[in-house]
């Protein structure tokens, strides 16, 4: 039976990740981020599944040769997963394994799901690879402000879009407080709203994941290069270690990340299916 934790007992997952293990997952184990566990055992778990809090994804986690877990996972989904994901409205399953020999279980325990798939690059940025000759001169109109309490708070009522970044930040921190304590954030504003943001939405140890948004009808004048610089600029003054997920298929994003001196580390394979 695989049976969920509760928050207070996500620690005795700690040795089923690995020392490579993707931010997100390990976000959720350590408690900084929200996020849902469900194991093989409560006391001693072997394998596990980290529902991520902003619904973006499942990582398997833990041994991926567990049989009994693994002829589970299927009535897991659909009694489980499936009526809670209704609530929130999530209609697909995208499934990471923690390592890539999950890669293979999961393809060979949803085989019946008309199973799809897709590339993530996986990069990073140390000191001596960044770029820090980029000129962070912005357009005339647009200012670059780094994400605070009185941002957030926003008592003058001068941003006109304050909830974007709210609900921004509210998919992946339980609360403001804990972002501005643990994570780092700029954004772009342009006429009293805010048109583009970068700030870390996982953070683990000194590696802060990176989540970045323009607004549709400012793409394209290099607003997500100027706000990441300014982002990749205090995570070194702080020596946090920069984290960009992307799909192999987003060239843009990749180009951003190139620009400013991230070095892809790895790369490895989601999963998804739909739900129902």
């Amino acid at each position: 039976m695989i049976i969920e934790l509760k928050k207070s007992q996500f620690h005795r997952c700690k040795d089923l990740l690995l020392k490579q293990s993707q931010p997100e997952a390990k976000a959720v184990v350590e408690g900084v981020n929200p996020g849902r566990i469900f194991v093989d055992n409560i006391n001693a778990p072997t394998s596990g599944v980290v529902w991520l809090g902003n619904n973006d994804g499942f990582f398997f986690i833990g041994n991926e040769r567990n049989e009994r877990f693994n002829n589970e996972l299927n009535h897991f989904v659909d009694t489980v997963i499936t009526p809670e994901a209704k609530k929130v409205g999530l209609t697909w399953f995208e499934g990471i394994g923690d390592h890539h020999k999950w890669d293979d279980t999961i393809k060979r325990v949803f085989a019946n799901r008309h199973l799809g798939s897709w590339k993530q690059r996986v990069y990073t940025l140390e000191k001596n690879d960044y770029k820090s000759n980029f000129n962070l001169m912005i357009e005339e109109g647009y200012d670059i402000v780094k994400m605070s309490e009185a941002l957030f708070e926003n008592k003058d009522k001068s941003i006109k879009n304050i909830d974007f970044l709210h609900s921004q930040i509210a998919e992946t921190w339980s609360s403001p407080d804990t972002f501005l304590h643990k994570g780092v954030g700029y954004c772009v504003i342009y006429k009293n709203e805010i048109v583009s943001i970068c700030f870390s939405n996982f953070v683990v140890d000194n590696i802060h994941s990176i989540a970045i948004e323009t607004l549709e009808e400012q793409q394209g004048k290099k607003l997500a290069q100027k706000v990441a610089s300014a982002y990749v600029e205090d995570c070194m003054r702080n020596n946090f270690i920069p984290y960009w997920d992307c799909m192999e298929s987003n060239k843009p994003s990749i180009a951003v990340a190139e620009r400013i001196g991230f070095r892809m580390k790895f790369h490895y394979v989601g999963y998804d299916f739909k739900l129902g």
